[in-house]
């Protein structure tokens, strides 16, 4: 079964119950279903079919859900992108999925624009919005307007479980980003059991502030509200300031927390409204010392799970048992969880090491990193999924999680690859050599700093550094802190010695973008 054969069940089933709330309105099982054959309608007119790759550069909106059903509808695969990318870092995921068509927002057309000349394979470009003046007609464009706007409806193709269902891309650690291919099979199961280990209602409204090309969005808030005919509720963006409003607004009972995004609520003054609200519960990562302050100020409990993209969701604070201090859950049924050390054998309870996963049942972990064949098989070595993250077990199953072995930066629920920052600092004509590290955050997580070693007579400065990262990088990968070194740290077989940069961290000598002043359009705004 695919997510377009769940939503025509649904459809069938309770065709007035509503499955899609944003601030656009609300639309029922039957509403998205008819919203969806249109699509789908239009996709197939312009030579979309079974196996093909949708790529989709689109804000949470009605449209976007819509959309990526109507790619499942047809057969073919929905690749959303992440819609902060610019520059080669926009580039890479439309020559990596080889997508002949994309769905753009307007308001993101121009950074498209920039780089559509190096992606051979686009052919059609379906603008989300009012189209403007001026286009070259080397690539055919159109508005998703016009594109729905066939009469017709198209059969729904039947696939197979294991049948790519979508493409989700993850930062990567020591390269470029990798995209995950995920079955049918995995969207679903994984829908199903956040249902089952969350024990989600029908009743639910199931709200996300986070896009939808995050897996806790796509799957975990949409596709876990269809699994039981229940409502997922779309935020554009998480802000601090309209998170109550919108989640009273849109009357959510369960959300998702993410990264820093529990500290910035819980740092806003009481407020005699933290308790007007319809939540009975919120889950995410990381689960704050202060939850059970926080149970006691908002009215409802925190719960914590374990899970990566690739792997799927293995662990989950069960509602029956309570969440155990320190860890983020208990391994569940579906999935064998261990710990491996550096030599790969498997670790005793108590004992640290690089969490590895394999699941119990077919397809509920990803098939593949598109187009990475030898990062497929490193992934899968000793058949068991390595995640690159720092663990251990206790003798009942339940996991703690020490960090990321993975050279990846976590700010503001975004993973950074330290790599593709390196990348684009490294081209600026001023530096000789540059390495990226995570810095520890008031908010949780990490803040990004850059160590630069300049080349000889050349000058640069931190705001200068910056101006340059902005008009190359999405804004999440702008450092915070610039420090200017005369030489990075290496071994003898000339590696950087980041825990040495990491040792000196931030310093009087250090730049700090937000000290200075310099404003920046976060993608989580107080």
């Amino acid at each position: 079964m695919s997510p377009a054969e769940l939503l025509a069940r649904n459809a069938l089933r309770y065709p007035e119950r509503r499955f899609l709330v944003t601030a656009e309105g609300s639309l029922s099982y039957a509403q998205a279903r008819e919203g969806v054959s249109r699509i789908a309608g239009g996709l197939a007119g312009r030579g979309v079919s079974k196996g093909d790759v949708v790529a989709m550069l689109m804000h949470n909106s009605q449209d976007n859900v819509l959309s990526s059903l109507a790619a499942s509808w047809l057969g073919a695969t929905p690749a959303p992108i992440n819609t902060g990318l610019i520059g080669d870092g926009l580039l890479h995921p439309l020559c990596l999925t080889r997508a002949r068509i994309i769905i753009v927002d307007a308001t993101l057309l121009d950074n498209l624009l920039a780089v559509v000349s190096g992606a051979p394979d686009l052919a059609c470009v379906v603008v989300r919005g009012e189209m403007p003046d001026g286009l070259r007609r080397e690539i055919a464009f159109e508005t998703l307007a016009e594109l729905a706007g066939s009469e017709g409806g198209v059969p729904r193709v039947e696939v197979a479980d294991l049948d790519p269902g979508m493409i989700l891309f993850t930062s990567g650690t020591t390269g470029p980003s990798k995209a995950c291919v995920l079955s049918n099979r995995y969207l679903l199961r994984q829908a199903e059991l956040h249902v089952k280990y969350l024990e989600l209602r029908e009743t639910d409204v199931l709200y996300s502030p986070f896009p939808l090309y995050h897996i806790d969005a796509a799957t975990l808030t949409v596709l876990a509200a269809a699994t039981i005919g229940a409502t997922a509720a779309l935020g554009v963006r998480f802000s601090a300031s309209r998170f109550w409003p919108e989640v009273r607004d849109l009357g959510a009972t369960v959300f998702n927390f993410m990264g820093a995004t529990l500290t910035i609520l819980w740092k806003r003054p009481p407020s005699e409204l933290d308790r007007t609200h319809s939540v009975r519960m919120a889950w995410g990562v990381p689960m704050p010392e202060w939850s059970d302050g926080w149970k006691e100020r908002f009215g409802f409990e925190l719960r914590e799970l374990y899970g990566l993209t690739d792997a799927g969701v293995v662990a989950y604070d069960r509602v029956s048992i309570g969440h155990r201090q320190g860890s983020c859950g208990q391994v569940i049924d579906e999935f064998e969880v261990a710990i491996a050390d550096e030599g790969g054998s498997l670790a005793r309870a108590g004992e640290m090491g690089e969490i590895v996963v394999r699941p119990r049942e077919p397809g509920l972990t990803m098939t593949e990193y598109l187009g990475m064949p030898q990062e497929t098989l490193k992934a899968f070595a000793g058949l068991w999924l390595h995640t690159g993250d720092l663990g251990h077990l206790d003798e009942e199953g339940f996991l703690y999680f020490h960090g990321r072995a993975k050279e990846s930066i976590r700010r503001r629920g975004e993973n950074i690859s330290a790599f593709e920052v390196e990348q684009a600092i490294s081209s600026h004509p001023a530096v000789l050599e540059v390495a990226a590290v995570g810095i520890p955050s008031e908010l949780g997580e990490e803040d990004l700093m850059v160590f630069v070693a300049t080349r000889p007579g050349a000058t640069l400065d931190g705001p200068g550094l910056i101006d340059y990262c902005r008009r190359r990088m999405a804004e999440f990968m702008v450092p915070r802190y610039v420090s200017f070194i005369e030489e990075l740290p290496k071994t003898q077989t000339q590696k950087v010695q980041k825990y040495l940069l990491r040792k000196i961290g931030v310093t009087s000598g250090a730049w700090d973008r937000e000290a200075a002043g310099v404003r920046e359009e976060m993608r989580y705004a107080r």
